[in-house]
């Protein structure tokens, strides 16, 4: 395990010649940070990496890093539709009997699809520009984050006669419409996809073909040596104050948190919540803390950099996330990293990272009176037994969450080694 920025990354022996190319819907943004650590932790193991995404360029982003992401990623949509159908008609004339196979999977891709015919005619012309510009890098494989259209266009460049393709399942939105997005195809044409947790692997298995399962390979998303790396003198502070980390939306649960914390409140406990985030529900959100009596409890902070909500975590006792659907929440594996317990639930990946009793609270989700409970603990708990269950925390993360060890993982998936059996990867 690699936890000292002063030594040298193993270099894997095909690393070097590896040549990559990232698709991503939108790039930079401030919720995707665990793409940027992937793809740095590949670039320092040696492999090289071009970032190409539809939007983004535009996007106001505050972390300096992403920024510097901003300034390397080729963005298709940047210069409008002009430049996308000169080079849909140059593909179209340059291999007729491609493009017209690929014509007649985008039109089949719209079949049950969400988005109507128009849409996948339109990826297909972002496939074209993709294509273009592998052709001139020679990156020798593409990998997408997200099974949605990322994951359909990068089919679409294969079938046109680009590199060998994969992608990383997340959920929970892919779940809510796996049989619109065409998952089947997806997998057929790609060499691997990358789940996230052995629960997103688990409901990749219930939509696919036994013989497609051995495709399906977890890889956990990773964080970087700066999070373990925290001062030893970094306890949970006596104040009394939790943070949730997240966008303000529906499946996040701030609002059963507020009604737990309302709980609380009323039994005359004391605390502190930061809202750590923004997003589509902040209306709703400051307003059920106004019926509830809670501004004076209840900070929002709008959308903040990595490294300002680092500094959140590290103020609250615990990180405390009452989701009702998930993948799994990179900000938990960030509040172990800097050894906080974390409060969540009983959902998809969670339980796989945070043991309850252990390295945090695990409660149903939507269960209001348990969450109540859980911050009644954590906030009256000794802060030995806080230290001690950070502690646990930090170190459970980094066995499974290094992002050297997945880079490590994902260099092997994209090189020319042959996909292993499931069941022998089970039995190991």
């Amino acid at each position: 395990m690699n936890t000292s920025k002063d030594e040298t990354l193993p270099i894997l022996s095909n690393a070097e010649k590896l040549h990559i190319a990232y698709f991503i819907n939108q790039y930079p943004k401030v919720s995707h940070s665990f793409i940027r650590r992937e793809i740095r932790a590949l670039e320092q193991q040696g492999v090289k990496v071009d970032r190409y995404a539809l939007r983004g360029w535009d996007a106001e982003v505050v972390d300096k890093e992403d920024i510097q992401e901003q300034e390397q990623t080729q963005y298709v949509l940047k210069n409008g539709l002009f430049p996308l159908a000169k080079i849909t008609l140059v593909t179209l004339f340059s291999r007729p009997g491609k493009f017209f196979q690929t014509l007649k999977a985008a039109v089949g891709m719209s079949w049950r699809s969400e988005r109507s015919l128009p849409y996948h005619l339109i990826y297909l012309a972002h496939a074209c520009q993709i294509l273009s510009w592998v052709k001139t890098s020679r990156a020798t494989h593409i990998h997408a984050h997200f099974a949605t259209n990322s994951a359909e266009i990068t089919m679409l460049v294969r079938l046109l006669g680009g590199p060998q393709y994969s992608f990383t399942m997340h959920g929970p939105e892919e779940f809510d419409k796996i049989h619109n997005i065409g998952i089947q195809k997806k997998v057929r044409h790609a060499k691997f996809v990358a789940a996230i947790s052995s629960y997103t692997q688990s409901q990749m298995f219930r939509f696919l073909d036994l013989t497609e399962w051995p495709k399906i390979k977890p890889v956990h998303c990773g964080l970087d040596r700066d999070f373990y790396q925290i001062p030893q003198s970094s306890p949970p502070p006596e104040r009394q104050r939790l943070v949730c980390v997240g966008r303000l939306c529906e499946q996040k649960a701030q609002i059963i948190l507020l009604e737990a914390l309302s709980l609380v409140v009323k039994s005359g406990g004391k605390c502190e919540l930061v809202l750590a985030g923004d997003g589509e529900m902040r209306p709703q959100v400051e307003e059920r803390i106004n019926a509830l009596g809670l501004k004076s409890h209840v900070r929002i902070t709008g959308w903040i950099s990595s490294e300002q909500v680092r500094s959140e975590i590290s103020a609250a006792r615990a990180l405390v996330l009452p989701s009702f659907q998930e993948g799994l929440p990179v900000v938990i594996m960030e509040a172990m990293a800097l050894k906080r317990p974390v409060i969540s639930t009983y959902i998809a990946g969670i339980p796989e990272l945070v043991q309850d009793g252990k390295t945090g609270w695990l409660v149903p989700a939507g269960n209001v009176n348990k969450l109540a409970a859980a911050m009644k603990a954590c906030l009256s708990a000794p802060l030995d037994e806080l230290t001690q269950m950070g502690k646990n925390a930090h170190t459970r993360v980094i066995q499974r969450h290094d992002i050297d060890k997945e880079a490590s993982r994902l260099i092997q998936l994209f090189g020319p080694s042959p996909i292993k059996n499931v069941i022998e990867e089970w039995k190991s």
